[in-house]
């Protein structure tokens, strides 16, 4: 052999073992060489690289922290949205899924998988020939930001997937929940202290915070962990079964939770969250709950997803953490539309593994219906363990010291008036150039869902509106390098990119700067339907009650809210400037196309089977984007079915009731 052949053959082999140990440690802990043996494995690999950089492969171990601090993450859109699921807080809801899910499968019972939900943030990490390429998270569930090298750092995903016999496509996406485990975070937080740091609050904000550092060797100390509960080839489900998928990651060399449950019936279902939430606590690692997933892949794709969910799964949460405290003092924080909304200042409580020391009291009336008083003892949960909430007063704890909340007549930031119209819960501050709701519709505007302008935060905000720099979201595009130069803590670079943030937001899709605008009860999904029904800022500015009424999922009051905003002088003046500064105001591209004639406009669709050319999600915007609606089953009120290869029981039941059955093609010429 060769000297080259024969060195190759020791680097080959090194990685093998290192490998092997990685597996040991993190996939089956049980370790079977020291630290610090492991060490001089590594650091043996890494000399004989030095030494021959020309052999260095991507997934070697050595690369698991390589380079320098990145300045910023890019942008990546996920080819299948990471949806959110929908949440149950009772067996009663759960059983409703079961039933809801039964319907779907035409009476049939589905079977389902049972996994822990595990409380960190979710990850997609990508594959080409079994080598890793790309780890992404989730962001808004479309877009997420690319964190490859921060992922490299978590032993428990493979840098190249292990040859386990199963022939796997080409390009494969896994995704799973990073986390840090009790121990390491209790580790964390103890140097966070030394160093007069302060503590993470939860192992969730710590895992998202180290994900996101910018300097990889950091995430590597931090030590995260991931399990993986997914895998996609392309844009479809690269197994037959859920179940299947998760088998085969773990022997591709991924880490999938033991505690997981193939379950024939929901009374299964049922009895693996309750022995789960008995062994909550043994676990070295949070969970808040238990994913249902129904197991068919095919049925998946037959049931489909609203809006924000898919139906063929759900969250079975358990119940909040509660504990008892002490209510400091009650203070009023005003909003971005002027809305006052009193909180309790609580003395510091831990709950469900989070220190807890405010909490939303909502409104005045929510106060009463507590009777609620400064210096009371109330019980405190987290609804759904994630937003603190008061539950109830301990009378029993009084003093006689209390002392009841006087709601503020003038607006506690401006001193202007405060107004609670008839009917609604909520006081408001009328005061237009009130402080507090410049504050909040400059950061709603500048928002990662509306126009996305990263680097203006809550302190450059402030910086703004004192030094007179802007009044309104509109005056951000006036300004100029020495206006943020000027400012504190803003370095030439710092104004520099900020500024090429703020050209970039023009360039956002309408949706974002309908949402950015901040119109009462106009949120994401009402942005896009506006959007897309009427094609301009200027066409839905001009719309009637009635004729924004009339639109599918715009009720009444919705509708006034918009007409009213557009209907204020000031507001038509605020378009009309962003309209000047090249702030885009149409749809674009292929959406702007679309748009055109509203096609399908009151129709209701049907899909069903696998398209030869698009995937359904493009089938559904296509429709969507003309006017029409996508519906998961088929009834009376059906107009057209659009059916691909394996149609299954919907297309013999859009025959029954002789609804229109249209293929692709047929789709395709309707839509000219």
């Amino acid at each position: 052999m060769s000297k080259r052949k024969s060195i190759e053959k020791t680097i080959r082999d090194l990685r093998d073992e290192i490998r092997r140990h990685d597996e040991l440690y993190y996939l089956r802990e049980n370790p079977e060489i020291s630290d610090r043996e492991y060490d001089s494995l590594i650091e043996k690999l890494r000399e004989l690289e030095a030494k021959h950089p020309e052999l260095v492969t991507p997934d070697s171990p050595t690369q698991r922290v390589a380079g320098h601090p990145a300045e910023s993450f890019p942008e990546f859109v996920h080819r299948v949205p990471m949806l959110s699921l929908d949440n149950s807080y009772s067996i009663d809801e759960l059983r409703a899924f079961d039933e809801r899910c039964r319907k779907l499968a035409d009476g049939k019972s589905p079977e389902y998988v049972a996994e822990l939900k595990i409380d960190g943030l979710s990850l997609s990490v990508h594959y080409a020939d079994g080598v890793f390429v790309r780890g992404v998270t989730r962001g808004d569930g479309f877009r997420g930001e690319d964190v490859s090298s921060n992922v490299r750092t978590i032993r428990s995903v493979p840098l190249k997937l292990r040859d386990n016999g199963k022939r796997a496509p080409r390009e494969i996406e896994v995704r799973g929940e990073a986390y840090l485990g009790r121990r390491i975070f209790e580790r964390i937080n103890a140097e966070r202290e030394e160093a007069g740091e302060a503590r993470f609050a939860n192992p969730r904000n710590a895992a998202s915070g180290t994900i996101r550092q910018l300097d990889p060797s950091i995430t590597a100390r931090r030590r995260l962990e991931m399990f993986a509960y997914d895998v996609f080839a392309g844009q479809r489900k690269a197994f037959a079964t859920h179940w299947e998928a998760l088998n085969w990651a773990e022997s591709a060399g991924f880490r999938v939770n033991e505690n997981r449950a193939l379950c024939k019936t929901i009374d299964e279902v049922v009895d693996f969250c309750n022995r789960m939430e008995a062994k909550r606590d043994n676990l070295d690692y949070e969970i808040d709950g238990v994913v249902v997933k129904v197991n068919s892949t095919a049925l998946q794709d037959q049931f489909g997803a609203t809006g924000k969910a898919p139906r063929w799964a759900i969250a079975y949460k358990y119940a909040a953490r509660q504990a008892t405290t002490r209510v400091n003092d009650i203070v009023v924080q005003v909003g971005r539309t002027g809305a006052l909304t009193p909180v309790a200042m609580l003395e510091p409580v831990q709950l469900g593994g989070v220190t807890v020391s405010r909490s939303t009291l909502h409104n005045e009336d929510e106060i009463e219906r507590l009777g609620l008083k400064i210096g009371d003892y109330v019980l405190v949960e987290r609804g759904g363990d994630v937003i603190p909430k008061v539950v109830k007063v301990i009378e029993s704890k009084r003093t006689g010291k209390e002392k009841k909340f006087r709601p503020p007549t003038k607006c506690p930031v401006c001193g202007g008036l405060v107004s609670r119209p008839e009917g609604e819960a909520v006081s408001r501050c009328i005061a237009a150039d009130c402080g507090a709701q410049l504050i909040g519709r400059l950061l709603h505007f500048a928002s990662r869902r509306a126009m996305r302008i990263e680097g203006l935060g809550g302190a450059l905000a402030e910086q703004l509106l004192d030094r007179k720099l802007v009044k309104d979201v509109a005056d951000l595009y006036t300004l100029t390098l020495d206006d943020l130069a000027s400012l504190d803590r803003m370095a030439e670079k710092s104004a520099s990119n900020v500024l090429a943030q703020i050209e970039e937001s023009k360039t956002r899709d309408l949706w974002h700067l309908i949402y950015g605008l901040g119109i009462r009860h106009v949120g994401e999904r009402t942005a896009a339907i506006l959007a897309r029904h009427f094609g301009s800022l200027d066409r839905l500015a001009a719309a009637s009650v009635e004729e924004l009424d009339e639109i599918h999922e715009i009720g009444l009051t919705m509708a006034e809210s918009i007409h009213d905003w557009f209907a204020d002088s000031g507001n038509r003046e605020l378009c009309d400037r962003l309209t000047r500064s090249g702030v885009r105001t149409t749809l674009t591209g292929e959406s702007a196309a679309a748009q055109t004639g509203q096609l399908f406009a009151g129709k209701v669709f049907v899909l069903t089977g696998t398209l030869p050319d698009m995937t359904r999600d493009e089938a559904r915007e296509l429709i969507e984007s003309n006017g029409g609606r996508v519906t998961g089953s088929v009834s009376k009120k059906t107009d057209f079915v659009l059916a691909g290869a394996d149609p299954g029981s919907k297309l013999d039941k859009a025959n029954q009731l002789e609804v229109k059955v249209i293929d692709e093609a047929e789709f395709k010429k309707m839509l000219g």
